[in-house]
């Protein structure tokens, strides 16, 4: 892996945080450049320290920019996710009170906000407009999916005189600001472009949780007691419940862990079948003639390869589309449970829309905080296509190639996926 981070020229300049670069000396600390964060932190039978290391994220004693010459812009672009609010917010105040910035603009729906043919003006944010917004969930600059030409995009910036971009959204956006700093850096321009990693299913390569995720939990577990409590009042009752996770399984995962009440977890990274005795479906009516009600938690893309309706096409950032596994999950229990003569009470949830427009709550608020200054930090000091990540407890400046090359998924063999089926007692394999 090339962790290597780019930059668009030599910092030079002290930076104006007055950080110390002693230790011991009772004042918070510069981050050196050459300080890194360890791939692997478990060793086993070997003694050698890992190959790969990841550069610490931070601020930094000497800083590319003289910040009166700074005209930054804060982005939000792709779903709505808890904690934008709370980014757009401490990116505003790092830059303007902490690095003294003169003006900070706010980019509206996202990339066409740098797409001239929208004529979407951008907002000079200021504390009046930022001071009560970590209250709100949503964003304050609204947000779109899909990306604008790159050419034009950069063309934007520059007649804007906008010299640091922080992208604040999930893979698709994050390929995005690679291709903005790509032909930034091959026109020569001295423009930083730093991604804030954000996407409600926490599966961004390299960053250990992204903000929204805690809020997420936090709301899906109180939909999964309803559902509880609605299977356990019926004969026969059944709570389904689809949670968001398109490619893989964390917020199912983690709500089912918090919960402590459902009694399967399907998730896209493993495999079930629905028919057969080892199936799905046995197994539901096994627990349900034994106990008499069951709760299902299952994430939006499990289950794919069930449905004959496989290609769904893609949306507006590129993101495959899938077949609704909660509505086919539902008609399919009917089915089975009316062949086998049994009666069924079931309760259908989908709270997606519900999960993901709330405020943040104080754990993702200050996961957001964090992120953000971090993102400001690394642009003052000239970095550029990387996004801040998080890995082995550490934030770290992070090639935006390497956060978008692949996802993060549940791993069968984990700890959390353990846990999983520690709390569930579902059979080890429904195939």
């Amino acid at each position: 892996m090339n962790t290597k981070v780019q930059t668009i020229g030599e910092p030079t300049r002290i930076s104006p945080l007055g950080l110390s670069t002693q230790l011991d000396d009772g004042l918070g600390d510069f981050v050196p450049d050459g300080m890194r964060v360890m791939f692997d932190i478990t060793l086993g039978d070997r003694l050698e320290l890992p190959d790969v290391t990841f550069e610490k994220a931070g601020p930094r004693e000497h800083i590319f920019f003289n910040p009166a010459d700074v005209r930054a812009a804060i982005v939000t672009c792709g779903g709505l996710c808890p904690g934008l609010n709370d980014v757009i917010r401490s990116a505003y105040f790092a830059l303007t009170h902490n690095y003294g910035v003169p003006e900070v603009l706010g980019l509206r729906f996202g990339y066409r906000s740098l797409n001239p043919e929208y004529g979407l003006e951008p907002i000079v944010l200021n504390e009046a407009i930022v001071d009560h917004i970590h209250y709100a969930g949503g964003t304050i600059l609204g947000s779109s999916r899909g990306g604008q030409p790159t050419d034009v995009i950069v063309d934007t910036l520059e007649a804007r005189g906008i010299n640091v971009l922080l992208c604040v959204g999930g893979d698709g956006t994050q390929r995005g600001t690679h291709d903005i700093a790509t032909e930034a850096l091959r026109r020569g321009l001295k423009i930083a472009v730093v991604g804030v990693p954000k996407t409600i299913d926490n599966d961004i390569q390299f960053v250990s949780r992204s903000f929204g995720y805690s809020t997420a939990i936090d709301k899906a577990r109180d939909i999964l007691t309803c559902a509880h409590n609605e299977a356990k009042g019926a004969y026969n009752g059944v709570g389904l419940v689809k949670l968001m996770g398109r490619d893989s399984g964390f917020i199912a995962c983690g709500a089912t862990l918090a919960s402590q009440e459902a009694n399967f977890c399907l998730v896209p990274e493993i495999p079930f079948a629905l028919q057969g005795e080892n199936g799905l479906l046995a197994a539901l009516e096994a627990r349900i003639r034994r106990r008499g009600h069951a709760l299902i938690v299952v994430a939006e893309g499990a289950g794919q390869d069930l449905m004959a309706d496989k290609d769904s096409g893609t949306d507006a950032s590129g993101n495959k589309l899938h077949s609704d596994i909660g509505l086919f999950l539902k008609a399919q229990i009917k089915a089975h449970f009316t062949a086998a003569g049994l009666d069924l009470n079931m309760k259908y949830l989908d709270p997606s829309y519900y999960v993901r427009g709330v405020a943040a709550n104080s754990d993702d608020s200050l996961l957001c905080d964090q992120f953000a200054r971090h993102a400001v930090h690394a642009a003052m000091a000239g970095k550029t296509d990387l996004v801040v990540g998080h890995w082995n407890d550490a934030f770290i400046n992070l090639p935006t190639a390497l956060a978008t090359g692949s996802r993060r998924k549940v791993e069968p063999e984990g700890e959390l996926w353990k846990s999983v089926m520690a709390a569930t007692g579902q059979p080890v394999r429904m195939i």
